[in-house]
């Protein structure tokens, strides 16, 4: 499978990172339905911020995320903008 690159104007960038979320004091609350959500919230983020998902799971503790990313965009911005969307809190 031959992926289409995305050209900008004088560049054909293909950015990816690897990123690991997981909730306050790593407690074991992604299941079920929680996991559903924060994976949604997290795509819809991404869609937004013209951010592709390459890949995503879920253990109870954390959230694996691969993603490729556009130039204007730093990694600290994309893991800011996840990070707050996506607080997950026990109570």
């Amino acid at each position: 499978m031959v992926k289409q690159l995305k050209h900008d104007r004088h560049t054909v960038p293909l950015l990816t990172d690897y990123m690991v979320f997981s909730p306050k004091y790593r407690e074991k609350i992604l299941a079920g339905k929680v996991a559903m959500v924060a994976k949604a919230i997290i795509r819809k983020t991404c869609k937004n911020l013209n951010v592709e998902v390459i890949d995503m799971s879920a253990s109870l503790d954390h959230i694996h995320i691969f993603i490729q990313y556009p130039p204007q965009y730093s990694v600290s911005f994309i893991a800011k903008k996840l990070n707050g969307r996506t607080i997950i809190r026990k109570g």
